[in-house]
């Protein structure tokens, strides 16, 4: 069960982020270590650690997520002292690697080098999951543009070379994250991308209004090589007084079906 973990796991601190910006300007990110079990409880066991707020109070947060994660056992990626993790469940051997455009973790930008990575990993492990947090965030960015992504003056990747790059090296799932909306699927190769996941659960001033507050959950299954079988895809809803719960309506459903037509008008994925 993958997702990404947006800050870092950390009781107490201040963030060197935020001096010299207004407090209701800046965002970053830390979670109580004691959350680390309420994650473990729902389910999760693999975590990408590669994105934008991980790193929000410095390597003394970056350390302290990966201590709490250790204690856990579960499974974790991105940052540049962890950039991959090799697991074993029912005696398939599986690799996980996580990039991003962001300090300290491993880079969606050099996508030569990712490529390296993977085809690496690919000599270790049956199965190999990739995530990456790219994209511009918010409405504006729903469509996979197949170019490089700028958001402000940052560069956010070309999300659409990088997920091709890596599954050339042998990559069987790739998993994007950082939109904060849903985005199109694609399957390549007979492998599965998923370009965004969108907003899952999330805290405080964050913006849920429209599509920032619909997200799909992903049961993908896959054959013994790796290639995409079929998903199964349940819309969740978040707002602020019901906070997360199931979406009758499937509203991420009926997004992902409609972006892909549009983005990926080749695509012959059945949608039922």
């Amino acid at each position: 069960v993958f997702g990404n973990l947006e800050g870092c796991f950390l009781n107490s601190g201040s963030s060197s982020k935020c001096k010299g910006i207004n407090p209701n300007n800046c965002y970053v990110f830390r979670m109580p270590d004691r959350y680390g079990k309420i994650i473990k409880n729902a389910g999760f066991n693999v975590l990408s650690i590669a994105n934008n707020h991980v790193g929000d109070f410095d390597s003394k947060g970056r350390k302290n997520t990966a201590r709490v994660l250790d204690s856990l056992q579960i499974k974790y990626a991105g940052q540049l002292d962890k950039p991959f993790d090799i697991f074993e469940i029912d005696n398939i051997k599986y690799a996980f690697c996580a990039f991003a455009p962001n300090e300290n973790t491993v880079s969606i930008i050099d996508i030569n080098k990712a490529k390296l990575l993977v085809a690496e990993l690919k000599k270790q492990a049956d199965i190999i999951i990739v995530s990456f947090h790219g994209g511009g965030e918010g409405a504006e960015f729903e469509h996979v543009t197949r170019k490089t992504e700028m958001f402000y003056t940052e560069n956010r990747g070309n999300v659409y070379a990088f997920a091709h790059g890596v599954i050339d090296a042998g990559a069987d799932v790739v998993l994007g994250h950082g939109p904060h909306v849903t985005r199109a699927v694609e399957v390549y190769k007979n492998k599965f991308i998923a370009y965004s996941l969108g907003n899952f659960c999330t805290y405080g001033m964050f913006n849920l209004k429209g599509s920032n507050g619909y997200a799909p959950l992903l049961q993908i299954k896959l054959n013994a090589k790796g290639d995409f079988l079929y998903a199964d895809v349940i819309s969740i809803k978040q707002d602020k007084i019901n906070r997360l719960t199931i979406d009758k309506k499937q509203t991420a459903f009926n997004k992902i079906q409609s972006l892909t037509s549009i983005d990926f008008p080749e695509n012959k994925l059945k949608f039922e």
